[in-house]
């Protein structure tokens, strides 16, 4: 009994022992025969790596080829997912050397859905002391990869920063949209500015390497190499010494009318080539450094950042042109032939219309006024008188679209508004807007109240009261909006702050500067540029761009000639006669000074020069920095002693509050 029970045991176990046999025969058979290509492929990946060389992007020079962007060579540390079981150990060791957070690393690995044996950028531009850590631990970090990258490289710093733009990890909707052009996530990609304006032509094609490693992800030896090609190269219209003096001369104003007690947030100036449209500087303050972004932003950075108010371009904001838009409405008036030049006013320092009076910046008012003294004095109310009694909103505005107003100027960055022509339907739908926007959820409250009450009552007489309520909250509301509904139709007041450039005009200092070049030049609309040419890596030119006539203003020479006389008495006898006094190019110029509710004034100053051959236009605006012949009139006096080449430039007196 006791045998037959073993025999029996004995032949079980040995059926067991067969069968695992044949299962793993079958096995080896099916992975030998069937899986062969598979698994000789698996196995290579793991014991061979095709290690990107990343291709450094193009450089960026300016007019004279002075290097404004470069690149340098820095340690890069990434981590290879080897799908090992240690992961999470190898992960929070790095993160601890590299001083980050091991679940920043996790979610990068995840980004990339763990793949194995694909390398994940965890740290750029690393020092050599956290590299030789990393080296020495190298056993205990399967995975970790040492590289040599480009990145890039500002030997200027800040300067032109906006017009740059910066790079940064590419994206993740950026990656969807781009995967067919080639890009890996950790990839650097343009992210404002020239660099991301021209990212297909500065990013260069990136080369590879063979490499033979050993389990935990380290080289063994190189097996063949692919050598990336550089990006191309861009040279803009830009001349890092403007650039420069544009710069400190923008920030030392700023902080001036700060230590006045405006409150001067930050400012923007640009200079362009009347001729051309060339822009040879482009400056806003507060600025930043493009190197920061490199790296990645950690959060207080961020914040610091934003605090700062140095991200926008304030070159490319919306302000109040003021008073430097008077020269639209000269032009209108004498090129119509509704007004002689000569024609003249006695201006007893305001403007009556009905029985409200508009005053003057110069309350004593400015005697006898005629169009070429009014642009010098800055007269509001010549101006008030000739845009609403003579021209109208009509005229004004064509006239401002003559001149570039209301449409984008083509500038190449990104993020360029078309500014805002008034018109009365401009107005309507605005306004009609915003009193939707406060009393809309008012009515819907009422009805939402009233309807459950409604719905309840089975009594006649209280369904009627309760209709009577809420008729008249309904009407104490709709009348609340019937105070403010008249204001949705234009009104004379629309065209008095219209005309002298207040309002609903909202234009940008490129926008502005544009059309100073245009009344500079004698009535030609360049296209703005900032890229002269686009070069290869052996310097070849792959494009080249031409100045680009946009339009004719299509106003009479003499119009056009009276502006440019009022601009120039304007520096010489005018409200930026002190600013001038001595200098020995002859300018013409233009104050304005932007009222801001509940803020201080916006300041700002065009001009041209030479006056009887012009060659560069500046437009300045100080953010809330009070009068725009003190606040911004020196930063165009200094773009113009460098581009002049003027040394002891004298010493500014005698300011006029315009």
């Amino acid at each position: 009994m006791e045998r037959k029970m073993i025999e029996k045991k004995t032949r079980v176990l040995l059926f067991l022992v067969v069968l695992v046999f044949l299962i793993l025969i079958g096995r080896l058979a099916y992975m030998q025969l069937l899986e062969t290509q598979r698994f000789e492929t698996l196995s290579k990946q793991n014991h061979m790596r095709l290690n990107p060389i990343i291709a450094p992007r193009g450089e960026i020079f300016d007019h004279n080829g002075e290097k404004i962007v470069g690149n340098k060579p820095v340690y890069t540390v990434s981590l290879v997912y080897l799908g090992l079981k240690d992961t999470d150990r190898v992960v929070n060791r790095v993160a601890s050397i590299l001083n980050m957070d091991p679940k920043e690393i996790m979610k990068k690995l995840e980004e990339q859905q763990l793949r194995l044996f694909q390398p994940v950028r965890l740290a750029t531009d690393i020092p050599l002391e956290t590299v030789s850590i990393l080296e020495e631990q190298r056993l205990d970090l399967p995975g970790v990869v040492i590289d040599v990258e480009p990145v890039r490289s500002y030997p200027y710093k800040a300067m032109l920063s906006h017009v740059l733009g910066y790079v940064q990890e590419i994206k993740q909707h950026q990656l969807e949209k781009n995967q067919d052009k080639g890009y890996r996530l950790g990839d650097m990609y343009g992210q404002d500015g020239l660099e991301n304006a021209f990212e297909s032509y500065l990013k260069g094609i990136d080369g590879a390497r063979q490499v033979e490693v050993d389990a935990q992800a380290r080289p063994v030896r190189d097996l063949g190499i692919k050598e990336p090609v550089p990006g191309n190269n861009l040279h803009l219209t830009i001349d890092a010494n403007l650039q420069k003096t544009a710069e400190t001369s923008l920030e030392r104003q700023v902080l001036a009318m700060r230590k006045q007690g405006y409150e001067a947030k930050g400012g923007a100036t640009v200079m362009i080539d009347v001729r051309t449209g060339a822009i040879r500087a482009m400056a806003s303050y507060p600025t930043y450094e493009p190197s920061i972004w490199i790296n990645g932003l950690s959060q207080k950075q961020w914040d610091e950042l934003q605090k700062s108010s140095a991200l926008p371009n304030r070159a490319l904001q919306l302000y109040p042109p003021a008073s430097t838009f008077k020269m639209v409405l000269a032009v209108a008036g004498a090129d119509t032939g509704k007004v002689d030049p000569s024609w003249a006013i006695s201006d007893p320092g305001h403007y009556t219309f009905g029985n409200r009076n508009f005053n003057d910046w110069l309350l004593t008012g400015h005697g006898r006024v005629d169009m070429r003294k009014a642009i010098s004095e800055s007269c509001d109310t010549y101006f008030w008188y000739l845009g609403h009694r003579i021209l109208g909103v009509d005229i004004i505005g064509q006239y401002a679209r003559k001149f570039g107003f209301g449409e984008r100027t083509g500038i190449e960055i990104p993020g360029e508004p078309a500014g805002i022509v008034p018109t009365p339907d401009y107005k309507y739908k605005r306004n009609k807007a915003y009193l939707d926007a406060i009393y809309e959820p008012k009515f819907k409250a009422i009805e939402e109240k009233y309807k459950p009450l409604l719905a309840s009552a089975t009594d006649p007489d209280e369904k009627d009261k309760i209709e009577k309520a809420k008729k008249k909250e309904l009407k104490q509301v709709q009348n609340q909006y019937d105070q403010y509904k008249w204001d949705l139709n234009w009104q004379v007041y629309d065209t008095l702050n219209m005309s002298i450039g207040q309002g609903y005009n909202l234009y940008t200092p490129l926008q502005i500067a544009n059309y100073i070049a245009a009344i500079a030049n004698g009535g030609t609309r360049w296209k703005p540029y900032l890229v002269e040419k686009i070069t290869a890596p052996d310097g070849k030119i792959v494009k080249e761009y031409k100045p680009q006539k946009i339009a004719d203003v299509g106003a009479k020479p003499e119009a056009i000639k009276v502006a440019q006389e009022g601009m120039h008495m304007v520096t010489t006898i005018g409200t930026a006669s002190g600013i001038f006094r001595g200098f020995p190019i002859d300018v013409a110029g233009k104050t304005g000074t932007g009222e801001v509710f509940g803020h201080d004034n916006h300041a700002l100053f065009v001009a041209y020069a030479p006056y009887d051959k012009p060659e560069v236009a500046v437009a300045t605006v100080v953010d809330y920095g009070g009068h725009g012949g003190s606040a911004a009139g020196p930063v165009a006096r200094d773009l113009f002693a460098t581009y002049f080449k003027v040394e002891n430039v004298p010493q500014q007196t005698g300011y006029s509050p315009e």
